[in-house]
């Protein structure tokens, strides 16, 4: 199908969502973006955006000014459904999957023989089987794949995005993406589409193996963290410069240890591995003492620094920045506002914080 035939719907416009829908309507196909905020629609109607990232403003506007992206709180029918929306996790760190099967349920209402439904958003394993599942209690009248064998009406996949804030545009196009499939041909069907737009590798997979491959990736990422955060603790107590000790460690050609921080932020790295670690608890040791090291990094740095300010009683301190990391406006998981918040509940008025995207 020719990218000016091909209809998409995007459920969900936050940071990853509107820049995927304005790429792909970059490309020339019809994209409607449905998001539950009528503040989001408004602004993306007009042209502009609502969250901070390179170059996105522009891109949002040329499209919407040419007429192939516009935002709604309700959905039409598609040829191709991307769903987008977040995955948090609960207070007891189980995963919530309530936005998605929310979002199936919407497109279940519009949805027709001949039609792509793939999940971007974060997942824990099985999600996309149960998305299948729930399509097939709500129509009835349609042949869903892994039921039907090869006579499926329509198509289902998993094909979650690896993206970092600052490069969010460049990296949807660039980097190699994991299409799982609920069948082999749901994937390569979700292979036809993302080929549109993305100059990096595709490879197909099992729905699961796709899924399971996107929370393997940050809590690798997550664990490395934890040993450079623990090897700052330890260095602390025995009065050694934990930046002088990596700095010569990673000379060594085998090893590449990362820098130590505050804790780890935003909504990938810091949550992600709960969901491995809430499905096989008894199998997860190492995934879920990162995550305690990581979070407990966030308590330690709350201390020091509160010990910093009740030694100097007449020092004011300032806060630079709140985001997870720097030039964005994303602050969920973020351990400067953690730190933030705990320093100014403590010393009031000596405390100063500067953030260039705070409403």
């Amino acid at each position: 199908m020719p990218d000016a035939e091909l209809n998409v719907v995007v459920m969900g416009l936050g940071y990853i969502g509107l820049p995927t829908a304005a790429i792909i309507a970059r490309t020339g196909a019809q994209v409607l973006g449905v998001d539950v905020t009528a503040s989001v629609v408004d602004t993306i109607n007009s042209g502009k955006v609502h969250i901070e990232e390179v170059d996105l403003d522009g891109l949002v506007s040329g499209v919407v000014a040419r007429g192939t992206l516009r935002a709604s709180m309700a959905i039409a029918p598609a040829d191709v459904f991307v769903i987008a929306v977040p995955t948090p996790f609960d207070a007891d760190h189980a995963p919530n999957i309530g936005y998605v099967l929310q979002a199936a349920t919407t497109i279940a209402t519009v949805l027709k023989a001949g039609d792509t439904i793939i999940l971007e958003s974060t997942s824990p394993v099985g999600t996309t089987e149960k998305v299948r599942d729930l399509l097939a209690t709500l129509r009835p009248d349609l042949k869903v794949p892994g039921r039907t064998g090869d006579q499926a009406d329509i198509a289902i996949a998993y094909c979650p995005e690896r993206v970092l804030p600052g490069r969010i545009l460049v990296e949807l196009i660039d980097n190699d993406r994991v299409i799982g499939g609920i069948t082999p041909r749901c994937a390569r069907k979700a292979l036809t589409f993302y080929r549109r737009f993305v100059r990096g590798a595709c490879v197909t997979t099992t729905a699961k193996a796709a899924e399971m491959t996107k929370l393997t990736e940050n809590a690798f990422r997550d664990v490395n963290i934890a040993f450079a955060n623990e090897l700052s603790l330890i260095a602390d107590t025995m009065g050694v410069d934990v930046w002088e000790v990596i700095r010569l460690a990673n000379r060594h050609p085998r090893v590449n240890i990362l820098s130590p921080g505050p804790g780890v932020g935003g909504h990938c790295i810091a949550v992600d591995p709960w969901f491995l670690v809430h499905a096989a608890p008894d199998q997860t040791p190492l995934i879920r003492t990162a995550r305690e090291v990581n979070d407990g990094k966030t308590d330690h740095v709350i201390a020091q620094v509160a010990a910093l300010l009740e030694a100097t009683p007449d020092t004011p301190v300032a806060c630079l920045g709140l985001a997870f990391k720097a030039n964005i406006d994303d602050f969920r998981e973020s351990p400067a506002l953690k730190v933030a918040e705990a320093i100014a509940r403590r010393f009031g008025d000596r405390v100063r914080i500067v953030e260039p995207y705070a409403a």
